[in-house]
């Protein structure tokens, strides 16, 4: 059976019309004139794009957006967010639908958008989650695909994101939260550097919106393919099965693979009820608990004790480990889940921190594995990624499945 294509869709320009270069400053003078008895108006934008830069730079699998946001944004301006949180609730119910007319509507999205779910396809809007759910999904609203109509299976914000495009990181938390799908995944989004780069980055197959013959501007990657939106399914049916393939083999795919199933993980547990964390959705299968135990010990005594010794040691010998075993003889379910979840985002920091100072060159350095025999750093991190992909998956149906018996 050939798998589910994924499609990740941009919104913005992609979607539905609407310049950023216009609506920004309109949002932020519509919600600088409401929010006038708080703040001085004239101060909100320097403060508003200072917090936004913050967002894009966070690299930080523990944080959100929001909680990377919220502090650059409310103490600057001499107020903490729980006297405005309300008023702020108003503005995108009254306010912010008026800057409806800033966009404009585009048939062939809705058409395309019916088309491919009509053909099975798993589809997520990757949009960039820098504004509060509400603002997204009425943006998507304008566009004709009111989420209660339409069964997408992500819609990420600020509220429940980590990272935002272009980073690559933000794609591999995207596809962890859909629970790392198998088979063919396709990007399709307008801007050269969020979509175009940004999906490149993690080895995302990305179909370029924009007008038929133009080429990529210089300096950014080649997309796999480009046109108007209604050239994306002759495109796909012209492909062979299972095609277009990623390739998560860089060594930047790697780190933002392993960036952002971490983060996918924290977001996933976050709404989960504490008192599911230990059910087994089948005798023989494990636990939430007993999952984030099982990664948190293998990142700290396997994985980043590994690449500790290969970047120190010349060409070191690296024992293997039977990991499985940890889970009965250490009593993974009946330990602390949301501790072993903390310890684990501590532990895959370190890691990345490690892997982030390492030059080019070093990516290729030797070891002497047990069971691989001879090997290099860059392959034992591919391993890492794999193993992440393996157990987000696994999260993501343990989740599934615990909430369809318990609800």
């Amino acid at each position: 059976m050939t798998p589910t294509l994924t499609l990740l869709i941009d919104l913005d320009d992609t979607l539905l019309e609407n310049s950023m270069d216009t609506f920004i400053p309109a949002y932020l003078g519509k919600l600088g004139q409401y929010m006038a008895g708080h703040f001085d108006p004239q101060e909100m934008p320097p403060v508003m794009f200072a917090a936004t830069e913050r967002m894009f730079q966070n690299q930080r699998p523990d944080r959100t957006l929001e909680e990377t946001f919220d502090p650059h944004f409310y103490k600057p301006l001499g107020m903490q967010k729980a006297q405005v949180s309300g008023q702020l609730d108003e503005f995108y119910a009254s306010e912010f639908p008026k800057l409806q007319k800033l966009t404009r509507f585009i048939p062939e999205a809705v058409e395309f958008i019916e088309q491919a779910l009509e053909r099975g396809y798993r589809i997520g809007i990757a949009t960039n989650p820098l504004f509060p759910r509400s603002a997204i999904v009425q943006r998507l609203r304008w566009a004709g695909l009111d989420p209660q109509q339409y069964p997408f299976a992500l819609i990420p914000s600020y509220e429940t994101f980590h990272f935002a495009k272009p980073n690559p990181a933000y794609f591999a938390e995207f596809l962890g939260r859909m629970g790392w799908p198998e088979g063919p995944i396709v990007m399709i989004g307008n801007d050269p550097d969020h979509d175009v780069r940004g999906a490149n980055g993690l080895g995302v197959p990305v179909f370029w919106i924009t007008e038929v013959g133009a080429e990529i501007p210089a300096g950014f990657p080649t997309p796999t393919a480009s046109g108007a939106l209604g050239d994306i399914l002759p495109w796909i049916d012209s492909l062979p099965p299972e095609q277009p393939k990623a390739n998560y083999k860089t060594p930047n795919a790697i780190i933002a693979t392993l960036r952002g199933c971490a983060a996918a993980l924290a977001g996933m547990t976050t709404e989960f009820p504490r008192e599911w964390w230990g059910k087994c959705p089948d005798p023989e299968e494990w636990c939430l608990t007993a999952l984030i135990c099982h990664l948190r010990d293998v990142e700290r005594e396997i994985n980043l004790p590994r690449l500790q010794m290969i970047a120190r040691s010349e060409n070191p010998f690296i024992p293997g480990v039977d990991s499985d075993i940890w889970a009965a003889e250490r009593g993974y379910k009946q330990q602390d889940g949301e501790k072993a979840l903390a310890d684990f985002l501590a532990a895959r920091i370190k890691t990345l921190d490690l892997l982030g100072e390492l030059a080019a060159s070093d990516w290729q350095l030797p070891a002497r594995h047990a069971i691989f025999g001879p090997t290099r750093l860059d392959e034992l991190a591919g391993f890492m990624a794999r193993h992440d992909r393996l157990h987000i998956r696994q999260v993501h149906k343990t989740i599934e499945t615990i909430t369809r018996l318990h609800s």
